[in-house]
């Protein structure tokens, strides 16, 4: 239940009397409770976490690359360039992850999280916990990526 109080209401500001479940209790609760303020509030208190460990990660990657020391031995030097292209290929994945989290944090807010975008099914609570920004049931992702193994697409 979420509760303003007249200070937090002149702010905009919202206070939730709600306590998270852990994982067990969610995948306990009933298939008419799907998509509860309860469960909408785990999944966005899941994402916004994400979101920050991966603004983090940028923000201790960005530090590292600047701490860089030149190194007058070559091969030492080639060794910190390869670490260097693999730490930017990490954020940069992370980079397309924050895209899709964000989404998933907007799609919550809009009332659309964990219904499938293309079937309009529930995508479930077990495949939302693996993967906290899927958009597609699992009945779907297998069918989209048989047509992508079978067309290339």
């Amino acid at each position: 239940m979420v509760t303003k109080t007249a200070k937090d209401k002149e702010a905009g500001a919202e206070t939730q009397d709600i306590s998270l479940p852990t994982e067990q209790e969610l995948l306990a609760m009933p298939e008419s409770a799907y998509m509860n303020a309860i469960q909408l509030a785990f999944f966005k208190n899941r994402l916004r976490q994400l979101e920050q460990g991966i603004l983090n990660n940028a923000d201790a990657t960005t530090e590292n690359l600047r701490d860089t020391q030149f190194v007058p031995d070559p091969a030492d030097r080639a060794t910190i360039e390869e670490e260097h292209a693999l730490e930017l290929r990490t954020r940069d994945r992370e980079r397309k992850l924050l895209k899709k989290v964000q989404q998933a944090i907007a799609s919550i807010d809009a009332g659309d999280y964990g219904w499938c975008e293309e079937t309009g099914e529930p995508i479930g609570v077990p495949r939302l916990l693996a993967r906290p920004t899927a958009t597609l049931s699992l009945e779907a992702q297998e069918r989209r990526e048989m047509r992508q193994k079978m067309y290339g697409d």
